[in-house]
């Protein structure tokens, strides 16, 4: 295994790296694409999972918003602080640290913010078979990917819209893939929103 997959899958690298405040990838909102989806949701009642979740602005507003349901997953213990800090309120035991890819649970909704992007492509065929195990008959993975590759050793990584087709059509039905029309500024046509459903 290459050195600098080592280093990314190593809780310790994140935890550098929200201690030093090297968090570009952190736009300090919910992303304006997964909140218009969210607000389109007729049921709240669902078990919603926001995996490598960070300081969790997209749990925060799911919760918000009613899904008393939604938990936040990540392995690094800075982030993890960070986010109760601000969330004093959210229940503790919705709060996982562990790594993503030992996870055993099940979800009705998975939402996508830059996990994928901070994952070596080694793991990406591991990252979309995790997902289809923990998400539930007819679940749904929603979220954004970067549509161009980054001339980087280190995250974020993204790749192209046929790459990630050929990684997710294997275990899922293809709802939405297209270039988000509502991404922030400096993201603008950057971004894929996709909405798969579990085969």
């Amino acid at each position: 295994m290459p050195e600098n997959t080592r280093a990314v899958l190593d809780p310790a690298y994140w935890d550098a790296q929200y201690a030093k405040q090297k968090t570009g990838w952190d736009i300090g909102t919910i992303s304006p694409p997964l909140k218009a989806y969210i607000d389109q949701l007729t049921r709240n009642d669902i078990r919603v999972l926001v995996p490598g979740a960070g300081k969790g602005w997209e749990v925060n507003y799911l919760f918000g918003q009613g899904f008393k349901q939604t938990f936040l997953l990540d392995f690094s213990a800075t982030a993890i602080e960070q986010f109760k800090r601000h969330n004093p309120t959210f229940p503790e035991s919705q709060i996982i640290q562990h790594n993503f890819f030992e996870h055993q649970a099940s979800y009705d909704l998975i939402i996508e913010q830059t996990f994928f992007s901070s994952l070596p492509p080694e793991k990406r065929q591991d990252y979309v078979q995790q997902m289809h195990k923990i998400l539930a008959p007819g679940g749904k993975l929603c979220g954004l990917l970067f549509n161009h590759k980054f001339d980087s050793a280190a995250p974020p990584y993204g790749d192209t819209e046929a790459t990630y087709r050929e990684l997710f059509a294997p275990y899922f039905h293809f709802l939405v893939f297209e270039t988000a029309y509502n991404s922030i500024k400096p993201r603008a046509g950057r971004e894929l929103f996709f909405l798969l459903k579990k085969i």
